[in-house]
């Protein structure tokens, strides 16, 4: 490490020195070779790319998954006066065009976006008009479909670094199998010597795996906290399971809140304020709550259900002891939640029918070769999950297919604070005559007023764009009240490319492939928690760390403690001929709702038993049926095989 650099640390950030690893990271940066960085959790990564944004020419653009983070960090850096911004959702229109004159005139250092701003025609023309030195992917495994938390989106930065001609990139991450690691570098040409790993072993955490029966859960969950001393997480799979347990744990005398995705936005940022200040003392969560929390004192990490994978495993219990003081990392374990975490994984792979439908679906509504989409709405059509759904369409843009334009919302609402004359009456000449046919053509209800662009179109010849502003600048002067929806996303359409044949096989394939290496994981998981040799020494194996204590001393199989995981009872099946009169009552309902012959698959059959929800059930009101959830205790494919012996009698 140069002392250049060190100066110039505690110059910038009154830091005395890099902490091992960084200064490598650095300097690789500064000879321009792109690198991938693996640090463990909390140990600076992004300190790499702070300083090193600091020392180019020209922008550094941050792709961060999360808007926390981002905040977090650019809150870091105007600390130290560098600058810095991001284009998000919670800019106004004024603020988000005075980053963009920033940006510009070479202002801002740094520029953080979330990747699905690249969908953005108008984003993606301004970024091209930019020099950017470096392009930076926070959370990175996201771009590995080999890596868990895989976000289709991400795909793409690869594609969009060389449209953009960005010379650098540096990739982060602290959870990266050797898989992963090699995918994440290919994929951006990163040499392997440039890979810079600084191990995953943490010395201070203290692993146990603690067999538990169902019934006894919560009971043994409230003595344990009561064991700990300060603030400490309890991950849950369900939503309403965090609900329920935060509920017993306060009935216990503990001061606990539940934290899921369920709630509002205010709600989670207020619960998330609270632990942060210590006015809660333990959040139980679902996988929502962790990204982004940089809280150094978190004494225990406690798993309720079981995690989905090792690397989420890794990356939950690497939210205790950023301080480096001794944390408790507990897993109350057993086979009861293993159906559930696998149903998420069969629940997300569409069946060849509904790939089928959105291919049609888009042949059909294409107009003038552009294709116009809301996801939720088209989603429930081809009765396919949102997330699966948005996995598709990036599949069918990276197949050259689809190609992203712009996004807009199809409904725009407003409701008059200031009394409509007045408002007229503030605006002279032809803003004024703009206002009022704006006013004019819409559709006034009760309280809202819904904007009407194409008689506006036709009656004054204005751009939409122009609506937007000016509705944009009466809600920021507290006239009138704004609300969107409907957001509508616009692709150009390859027709050759969509007219393949084997195109709807090739898209399920790559959904069975991308199933079977999920459930593998679950799989990986409980072997994991049943070695009978070192955790922690395991646990950094995986991750490619090959320098970690065989034996650390601090997990429960060095204690002598193996872990057994069994199911608290037997699961018992509904007779034969109830399974049957569960099926035949689901056909019969759904081709009275359709009032069709529809052919029910297999897998519909056996979603319904296994009480998944897929948009059809919602839209055809299954989910009140005799028989639905009847095997959810029961594994996925063991329905499969007893639905398929079955079929003939249905």
């Amino acid at each position: 490490m140069t002392t250049d650099h060190t100066g110039k640390l505690k110059q910038l950030f009154q830091f005395d020195q890099f902490r091992l690893g960084q200064g490598q990271v650095v300097d690789q940066l500064l000879q321009g070779q792109s690198s991938l960085a693996i640090f463990p959790t909390g140990s600076g990564k992004s300190l790499c790319y702070q300083f090193t944004a600091t020392q180019l020419p020209h922008l550094t653009l941050v792709v961060s998954p999360l808007l926390a983070l981002m905040k977090d960090q650019l809150d870091f850096l105007k600390s130290k006066g560098i600058a810095a911004a991001s284009l998000d959702s919670t800019l106004s229109a004024d603020e988000y065009q005075q980053v963009m004159r920033d940006v510009r005139n070479n202002k801002t250092k740094i520029l953080m976006v979330s990747v699905e701003r690249f969908k953005n025609e108008r984003f993606r023309e301004f970024i091209n008009a930019v020099n950017i030195s470096m392009l930076v992917v926070d959370e990175a495994h996201c771009i590995s479909e080999w890596g868990h938390n895989f976000r289709p989106d991400y795909l793409k930065l690869p594609l969009y670094c060389q449209q953009l001609n960005i010379p650098l990139v540096l990739l982060l991450t602290a959870t990266a199998t050797k898989k992963v690691k090699l995918d994440m570098a290919k994929k951006f040409a990163i040499e392997p010597m440039h890979i810079v790993q600084t191990g995953f072993y943490r010395p201070n955490l203290d692993l146990t795996v603690l067999p538990v029966k169902e019934f006894d859960k919560k009971q043994q969950l409230s003595e344990l906290i009561k064991q700990q001393n300060g603030p400490g997480i309890v991950y849950v799979t369900l939503q309403h399971t965090a609900e329920e347990v935060a509920q017993h744990l306060n009935s216990a005398g503990i001061n606990a809140a539940p934290y899921h995705a369920g709630f509002e936005s205010d709600k989670r940022q207020q619960i998330q304020h609270d632990f942060m200040n210590d006015r809660v003392q333990v959040i139980v969560a679902t996988i929502a709550f962790g990204m982004g929390i940089d809280k150094s004192n978190i004494r225990f990490v406690m798993h309720y259900d079981l995690p989905k994978s090792i690397e989420n495993y890794s990356q939950e219990i690497g939210r205790a002891g950023r301080d480096g003081q001794g944390s408790q990392c507990l897993t109350l374990a057993n086979l009861d939640g293993l159906h559930t975490v696998e149903n998420f994984v069969y629940g997300d792979t569409p069946e060849l029918s509904a790939i089928d439908t959105c291919l049609e679906s888009i042949k059909k509504q294409k107009e003038h070769g552009q294709w116009e989409v809301q996801i939720i709405g088209f989603a429930n059509e081809c009765n396919i999950r949102q997330l699966p759904m948005k996995t598709l369409l990036v599949q069918l843009e990276l197949l050259n297919i689809l190609t992203p334009k712009y996004s807009y919302y199809a409904e725009f609402k407003y409701k008059f604070l200031t009394p409509m004359q007045d408002i007229l009456d503030s605006f002279e000449g032809e803003r004024k005559a703009f206002l009022q046919s704006i006013f004019d053509t819409s559709q006034h209800k009760k309280v809202w007023s819904n904007i009407n662009f194409d008689a506006l179109f036709t009656q004054y010849k204005t751009e939409r764009s122009r609506v937007v502003t000016a509705l944009s600048y009466l809600e920021e002067k507290q006239h009138i009240e704004l609300s969107t929806g409907r957001m509508t996303e616009v692709f150009a359409v390859n027709e050759d490319n969509l007219n393949n044949p084997a195109l709807a096989q090739q898209l399920f394939d790559y959904f069975k492939d991308k199933e079977e290496k999920e459930i593998k994981r679950i799989a990986a998981l409980v072997r994991f928690f049943e070695l009978d040799k070192c955790l922690s020494h395991n646990l950094s194996r995986y991750f490619d760390d090959q320098n970690s204590p065989v034996q650390c001393g601090h997990c429960s199989v060095c204690r002598g403690h193996v872990a057994k995981l069994s199911y608290s009872e037997a699961s018992t099946w509904p007779d034969d001929q109830t399974l049957v009169s569960y099926l035949s009552g689901l056909k019969q309902h759904i081709q009275d709702k359709s009032k069709t012959e529809l052919h029910i698959s297999l897998e519909s059959y056996c979603r319904f038993l296994t009480g998944m929800s897929v948009p059809m059930f919602g839209r055809l009101k299954v989910r009140a049926l005799p028989g639905f959830s009847s095997c959810e205790s029961l594994r996925y494919e063991q329905v499969r095989q007893k639905v398929e012996s079955l079929l003939g009698h249905v």
